[in-house]
């Protein structure tokens, strides 16, 4: 059970307070207590507290964000519920798979399992600060899912997962968190816009792509430090390129 007082259910975007409650109080049937909201439309609220039918202490301790990236930002894994399909697809988990890597991941770090709007899920912004996505498997012809039902299934799978659960051994390094891996994708970003790599009209495309192999990779927080010194040694060289080219701007020697 010490593993799942590291995981964090977090909503984003819910526009009915009653879905709150409810979301609570299935998560508290699965021994989970710690609920994080993003800009919510109406909380705290008399329904959110009616619906949570008893769990009161998940509600009294949730915490409120004004974006995913801060809620977010200290987990070493980021899990979105999503059935969105996205131009880049990466093949979404299985709940039982997706509970499996949760507690994995929690017995050494911060988890998030992270839900969007009841009416549009999370956008793609959302998912871009996911490293995995999970899908409940349903009917194609009515696929949407209650937000407070997909919480209980998955919330549900992770509480069956923890008896089962083997052990991994400590990592040797800090796993990186989600703001470390924010931090390289801003540095790479903004090196492959100096080397002229990004296409100008749709740079997003390529750095989705480049996303998708960094967190299939989970580099540590030692090996994050090396593709933060291989970016900057890069920087470095395009400015000496720069200056080189253009000795009437390059700075005068001391």
């Amino acid at each position: 059970m010490k593993a799942l007082s590291n995981i964090r259910v977090v909503l984003v975007g819910t526009t009915h307070p009653g879905n709150i409650g409810a979301a609570a109080r299935a998560m508290r049937t699965m021994a989970l207590d710690r609920l994080y909201l993003v800009q919510p439309k109406l909380f705290p609220h008399e329904e959110a507290s009616a619906r949570a039918a008893g769990a009161d202490l998940v509600l009294a301790q949730a915490r409120v964000f004004d974006s995913l990236a801060e809620a977010t930002a200290d987990c070493t894994l980021v899990i979105g519920a999503s059935a969105r399909r996205r131009a880049i697809e990466t093949p979404p988990l299985d709940p039982r798979v997706s509970a499996t890597l949760a507690l994995q991941a929690a017995r050494h770090g911060e988890v998030a399992l992270v839900f969007g709007p009841e009416h549009s899920g999370l956008s793609n912004t959302d998912l871009d600060l996911c490293q995995q996505r999970v899908c409940i498997p349903s009917d194609p012809e009515f696929a949407s899912l209650n937000l407070a039902s997909a919480v209980q299934v998955l919330t549900y799978e992770l509480y069956q997962c923890v008896d089962s659960d083997v052990p991994a051994p400590a990592p040797t390094v800090a796993p990186a968190t989600r703001e470390d891996f924010e931090r390289l994708f801003e540095h790479l970003e903004q090196t492959l816009r100096d080397l002229n790599f990004l296409l100008p009209n749709n740079p997003q495309r390529s750095m989705r792509r480049l996303r998708t192999l960094v967190n299939r990779a989970a580099p540590d927080q030692n090996e994050m430090q090396i593709l933060r010194g291989i970016l900057t040694a890069t920087g470095h060289a395009i400015a000496a390129a720069e200056a080189k080219s253009n000795p009437c701007h390059a700075e005068p020697p001391a």
